[in-house]
């Protein structure tokens, strides 16, 4: 076939009918897979060409979305959680108008908004997707925001790999969907039987996945992938909600339309060997348009009351955990910004989230014991503009870092609470105890890590961090902490406290041994040795000015640290020295701990004031 060109609206045909149109369509977005991985030379044509045809009907008749107008809150939103077919998804935004063909042939080039897995580079992507397992709990996510927060009728498609079924992400997803009831979430899973290196774990078997989707609360739809009128008539079933969230389970060929690749292995995220021929057997090139309906121009995201309440206050002198002071500056937060929502997973009455669920319980977001849905809603609810935090134990939030790393190429806004860090949480013991966090979320692209050693101090970075783009970390404590700082006084991110001056020696501290650090300086105060004590509350980015005047006017740095060694407090001073001569003594968590007093742990790991002296002894001397 020769290029065809036609431009259709829904309702509106040039001599095509609507079967034929979707028919070549469909064509139209294998020939454009199979092209723009030709030009790049890598890429996967085949998972693409494998559901060109749910992308045709789809794109035809039932997506609601304005391209010209990405930020139109009533848009649909369409998610490839198998982002290995990106180039389906940038032939599917050649066909609506959204690229040209000479920018579809800049695929995986260096420069080229066409990433080989998709990016919101593109105001049409919502999130970075290519990590399996992650654009259904995101569409989980944007659901909720939907039904809950925004309160549209907008509907969240998400195309899923049949590959990626295996991930238990996956299926936190099916049962937080189901709990919730979430009609306007549809997942289009391709069954295509292939996956990189062999068949999947069930191949065509589509009655295994909607067993287990159905169990969770799903209504499913099981169809050949590449019968147009059963992929009109599921879609369209879908949209008639009632009350449960829509698996369609389309059995589907890996290469559909190509002889040479159809349905066998060995040719995952290859480029097709004979293109040109290939082309040929697809119908050859065509220009076809298409016009997705738009939603209502005039529909408008729901609005939360905001007040003018104060933040809380707490007297000097007195003591509070980190982690109560988070969740009475996140209710209060709460009061005064209708944008901020909570999330937790099914330890808010630990983290002290509870105390937002119950000023704010249309905001608030019950996760339960899934931490992957925990983030991948909250990125998600970010999505359409909510101010999202997220609290777990710190332990916990591993669990999910995948999803905080791919949240970054994502370029989304996060702030994540993880409480219960360190050694100083006492008798749980080592699997509780979150000695990788710092070191984690230091790694994570542009991110922003804090440690408050007291309650007014954490109400100032909670409060700080509602406006921080990218991923902002808080570390929160379990045990009560004095407070010593003034209410109101400020902690500019990037910034540090002098608390207690010296031209002896310096000691550098955050969270609790910030406190073991000034109760060092008292002994060796009394041995005439003059302790400097900064309290490094922001760990990422880090003050490595103080840090610097510090190593220039004392004899060097001890700092210590509730982690282990690699990667937290201690190496974010050292790299702020990496120009600068100093003596620096890091003290750190060595052996694995066990349990017991919070007091004895800190000891046996030498990161309480005995050991903090100790090394400042030796550099003052």
């Amino acid at each position: 076939m020769g290029l065809v060109s036609h431009a259709r609206t829904p309702g509106t045909f040039r001599g095509m009918d609507q079967a034929m149109f979707r028919s070549e369509l469909a064509q139209q977005l294998r020939v454009d897979s199979v092209r723009a991985s030709t030009a790049a030379g890598s890429g996967h044509p085949t998972s693409s060409m494998s559901a060109a045809d749910l992308l045709a009907v789809l794109l035809d008749g039932h997506l609601r979305l304005d391209f010209d107008r990405p930020d139109n809150p009533a848009n649909d939103h369409l998610i490839f959680s198998k982002g290995h077919a990106s180039p389906l998804q940038y032939a599917a935004f050649k066909a609506v108008g959204a690229i040209e063909d000479d920018e579809l042939l800049t695929f995986r080039k260096f420069g080229s908004r066409l990433e080989g897995h998709p990016t919101p580079v593109l105001p049409w992507v919502d999130v970075a997707t290519g990590s399996l397992g992650q654009g259904l709990p995101i569409g989980v996510g944007l659901a909720l925001a939907g039904k809950r927060l925004d309160r549209l009728p907008y509907r969240v498609w998400v195309l899923c790999g049949d590959s990626e079924m295996a991930e238990g992400s996956v299926w936190e997803a099916l049962e937080h969907a189901g709990h919730e009831q979430l009609d306007n979430l549809t997942a289009l899973i391709d069954v295509n039987r292939l996956g990189q290196t062999g068949p999947t774990m069930h191949g065509w078997d589509l009655s295994s996945y909607s067993a287990r989707a159905q169990a969770a609360g799903w209504r499913t739809i099981e169809i050949d992938g590449h019968d147009l009128d059963e992929i009109e008539s599921a879609l369209t079933q879908a949209e008639d909600g009632d009350g449960r969230p829509v698996a369609i389970l389309a059995a589907t060929q890996k290469g559909k339309g190509v002889a040479e690749v159809a349905d066998k292995p060995g040719f995952h995220g290859k480029p097709l060997a004979h293109a040109e021929e290939s082309i040929a057997e697809l119908g050859g090139l065509r220009d076809l348009r298409v016009t997705p309906a738009k939603p209502d121009a005039d529909a408008k995201p729901h609005v939360f009351d905001t007040g003018s309440g104060g933040l809380p206050a707490y007297e000097q002198g007195t003591e509070l955990a980190t982690r109560k002071a988070y969740g009475q500056a996140l209710a209060a937060l709460g009061d005064r910004r209708g944008d901020v929502v909570a999330l937790d997973g099914e330890v808010s009455n630990s983290t002290f989230a509870e105390l937002f669920r119950d000023a704010h319980p249309d905001r608030y977001f019950e996760m339960y014991i899934a931490e992957q849905q925990l983030i991948a809603a909250a990125v998600g609810m970010q999505v359409r503009g909510w101010c999202a935090f997220a609290s777990t134990f710190a332990a916990f939030l591993s669990r999910a870092y995948d999803f905080i790393r791919m949240a970054a190429v994502s370029r989304a806004d996060l702030r994540l609470m993880g409480s219960h860090a360190g050694v100083a949480i006492g008798e749980d013991g080592p699997s509780q105890m979150a000695l990788e966090d710092l070191a984690a979320f230091r790694a994570v692209h542009g991110s922003t890590v804090l440690y408050p050693c007291d309650a007014n101090q954490t109400v100032q970075l909670v409060t700080a961090m509602a406006d921080l783009p990218g991923i902002s970390y808080l570390r929160t404590s379990r045990g009560v902490m004095p407070v010593i700082y003034p209410p109101g006084e400020q902690f500019p991110i990037g910034g540090s406290k002098v608390v207690r001056d010296g031209n002896d020696v310096t000691l550098v501290g955050a969270g609790v041994t910030l406190h073991e650090a000034v109760k060092a300086a008292d002994v060796l105060a009394h041995e005439g040795i003059e302790a400097r004590v900064i309290d490094l509350y922001s760990v990422k980015p880090v003050d490595s000015g103080t840090l610097r005047r510090a190593a220039t006017e004392t004899a060097g740095l001890v700092t210590a640290e509730d982690h282990w060694p690699e990667g937290g407090l201690g190496e974010a001073v050292l790299s702020a020295l990496t120009d600068h001569p100093a003596q620096v003594r890091t003290l750190a968590v060595h052996e694995m701990p066990g349990s017991g007093q919070p007091a004895e742990l800190l000891g046996q790991a030498r990161i309480d004031a005995t050991a903090i002296a100790e090394k400042a002894r030796e550099l003052a001397s």
